[in-house]
Formats: C-alpha cells, sequence, structure tokens
C-alpha cells in the first residue's frame, strides 16, 4: 500500500542498500511467499530452499570474503528482517536463517580449522548451524545452565539437555553451551562447543508448536557424548561472554522482523478495509476503523523509527555498550508489542477470515508469542535494561 512505504533515508540505506532489498524482495515474492501455506501445513520446507537462498546472497551476508561471505553492515541485517517478514511466515525464516545465531560464536572465538570446517559448507547452504543454550531448567538463564562437558583425554563427555532449539531437528552443527567446570557455579566455567549432528549419544526429539509450524524445533540430549577437545569453541570456562555478545545482534533483528510482521498484518487490514463493504461502503470509510489502522501504523513507525536509531548508533560506535543494551532490549519489547497489538487488530478488522488458515495475518498473530519470548522474555528484557541503565 502507498501510504505504508516511507521514502528512503539516505543517512540510513544507500542506492546499494536498496539495490539488495529489491533483489531479495523479488527472491521472497518468487521463491517463498506462494508457497509458504504449503510449508506451513506440511510443518517444513524443501531443504533445496538453503542453496537458493546462498545463491543470492542471503545466508554469506555480514560473514567475511575468505568464508564464502559478503561482508555488510547492520542496516543490510534489517533489510534482510523486513523482507523475510513480507512473506509471514516465521517458522521458515527462523529455521533458514538458524546460522545467524549458531555461526557467530563460531566466527568470534573460534580456531581457524573449525571456522575453514564450518563456514564456508553452511554459507552455501550444504550444511545447517543451530544454536543449543536454552534448557528445560531455564530459558536465558545462562549462567546457570546444566548440561556438561567434563574432560576425558582429548576428548569432553557430554552429558544434559537442550530445549526449544530451532534447526534442532537437522542441524549438522549445534554450537552448545555448557559447563566444563561442574564445581563451579554461575557464569565461571560456561564454555562453548561445537557438536556435530551424527555424534553418537546425541538423540532429538521434534516439538509441537502453537505457530512456526514449518520450522523445526527440538529437543536435544546428550547422553555421554564424546566430543573432541579440538571443538572448543574459544577459551575453556569463558564462554558465556562468547553468548551474551550474540544476544545483542539477535535481539535487534528479532525487532526488525517483529515490526515487519506488524507492517504485513497493517497490509492486510488496509486492503480487506478498502474491499469489505458495509451498508453500501467500505470499511476504510468507517472512523472507528480508520483510527486502528492509524494506531498500527503508529506503533510500527515507533518501532522501526528506534530500530533504525540503534542501528545507526552501532555502525557510528555512537553508544555506550551498557546503554545499547538496554535500548536493544527495549526495541525488541516495544516492536513486539507493535507486533502484537497489529496482529490483534488485523484479525478482528477481517472477522471470520482473520481466523481461517492462509491469510498471513492468521499465522503471524499464531506466531506473536514466540516473538515476544524469543531471544529473552518482555520480562527479561525490561530487567536487563534497568540493570543496565543502573536504575
Amino acid at each position: 500500500m502507498e501510504f505504508l512505504d516511507a521514502p528512503p533515508l539516505p543517512f540510513y540505506f544507500t542506492p546499494e542498500h536498496e539495490q539488495f532489498r529489491s533483489s531479495l524482495r523479488d527472491f521472497v515474492s518468487r521463491e517463498i511467499r506462494p508457497f509458504v501455506n504449503e510449508w506451513d501445513e506440511a510443518e517444513t520446507f524443501p531443504r533445496s530452499l538453503y542453496a537458493r537462498a546462498a545463491e543470492v546472497g542471503v545466508l554469506g551476508l555480514g560473514y567475511p570474503e575468505e568464508y564464502g561471505g559478503t561482508p555488510a553492515d547492520t542496516f543490510y541485517g534489517l533489510i534482510l528482517a523486513e523482507e523475510f517478514a513480507r512473506a509471514g511466515c516465521g517458522g521458515m525464516q527462523a529455521s533458514l536463517l538458524s546460522h545467524s545465531i549458531g555461526l557467530p560464536p563460531i566466527l568470534k572465538a573460534g580456531s581457524e580449522a573449525i571456522k575453514q570446517r564450518v563456514i564456508p559448507p553452511v554459507l552455501r547452504g550444504e550444511k545447517i548451524a543451530a544454536l543449543a543454550v536454552t534448557e528445560p531448567s531455564g530459558g536465558s538463564d545462562v549462567a546457570n545452565l546444566r548440561t556438561t562437558a567434563v574432560r576425558d583425554g582429548d576428548h569432553y563427555v557430554l552429558n544434559g539437555e537442550k530445549t526449544f532449539i530451532t534447526s534442532g531437528m537437522r542441524a549438522d552443527f549445534l554450537t552448545v553451551a555448557v559447563r566444563t567446570n561442574p564445581a563451579v557455579k554461575g557464569a565461571s566455567g560456561i564454555s562453548a562447543l561445537l557438536v556435530e549432528g551424527n555424534t553418537p549419544g546425541l538423540t532429538r526429539t521434534a516439538l509441537k508448536k502453537m505457530g512456526w509450524w514449518s520450522s523445526d524445533t527440538a529437543h536435544l540430549h546428550f547422553d555421554n557424548c564424546r566430543v573432541p577437545v579440538s571443538n572448543l569453541i574459544g577459551e575453556e570456562n569463558k564462554g558465556f561472554k562468547t553468548f551474551m555478545q550474540n544476544f545483542n545482534n539477535e535481539r535487534l533483528m528479532m525487532a526488525a522482523l517483529a515490526y515487519g510482521y506488524a507492517e504485513v498484518c497493517l497490509e492486510e487490514a488496509v486492503d480487506w478495509a478498502r474491499q469489505r463493504t458495509i451498508g453500501g461502503s467500505p470499511l476504510s470509510e468507517r472512523q472507528v476503523v480508520r483510527h486502528k489502522l492509524m494506531d498500527m501504523t503508529l506503533r510500527i513507525d515507533a518501532a522501526r523509527a528506534l530500530v533504525y536509531d540503534l542501528a545507526y548508533r552501532i555502525e557510528h560506535k555512537l553508544a555506550d555498550p551498557a546503554q545499547l543494551v538496554a535500548r536493544v532490549c527495549l526495541a525488541k519489547v516495544l516492536a513486539t508489542q507493535a507486533m502484537q497489538f497489529c496482529a490483534d487488530q488485523a484479525v478482528q478488522l477481517l472477522g471470520g477470515m482473520g481466523f481461517m488458515r492462509g491469510t498471513r495475518t492468521e499465522r503471524i498473530y499464531r506466531e506473536v508469542k514466540v516473538m515476544m519470548i524469543g531471544g529473552g522474555s518482555e520480562e527479561v528484557m525490561k530487567d536487563l535494561a534497568a540493570r543496565q541503565l543502573g536504575v
């Protein structure tokens, strides 16, 4: 819809950014959007999509050239999130891009041997990478995880469980948070370990979900899995910071996805309001409907403006680290609240059609809560932000 498309901001997006957006929009409209209903009902999508996404530069975006990637700034990442959101299918997006949270710890702290073995095939779409941090005993409480990796000669013996793991069923590489010093409580003693999908003793169980149907989500069980010491990512007992640094970018991109999904709901609501008539007049001419549409627009614009501002500060190193963590947490809260509000209003405006499978609005309505919980729930985000700001 014409009023939804804000003019480009040259201090945020260059012509090169917009060229990338155009090609990515074409890819999503051609290769993804026509099939998302089918994939959602099948609770999966073709593995071949990884290779097709790699061909257009989606998987390698932001990674060094020596590993097959394309260096890119934060705004390219925002474009990726915004354009994938247009398909209105969070499950496909979450699994297809699970490497975006599985690979950064390897890129930042892994040995060159691990980087060369893992990153290039993932960026080519030949292998799948995932992150395994969350446990049944605690979601965002990384410092108190219970999965252990005890040294035994030139191997670690891994025991424990992980749950809600995106791409957990078919991942070839798992970046796993473990406790390598079980005698130490808290953040000390946490390490990052690369676990390959075919490791003996690793079992995976698929999880059924409210939304994100096309994403494979798994519960992982490690039973005396022997993992080479050479698979350690970074220093032993010093992995907590590596995982924490991973969260900031994840949350910013989730915020961009959230207002992107909210905009999809607004788009469908506007189309419906213009076409649907009551008493001979379009719904869009009713004041109460127009107010709802503007309330949706207001929340989307506010969330997007905050995310763009944060991205600019990140790129130009204008933010204090603690302030940045706090603002990103709050941006995720604001954007997911916008998504929740817009999904609810769109379903209300679409009426019975909003309750039917097949509309993007119906799917997004089912997926709101995972966006509000994933990467840290609203309560966790507010508490973390308060502590970073010294409240």
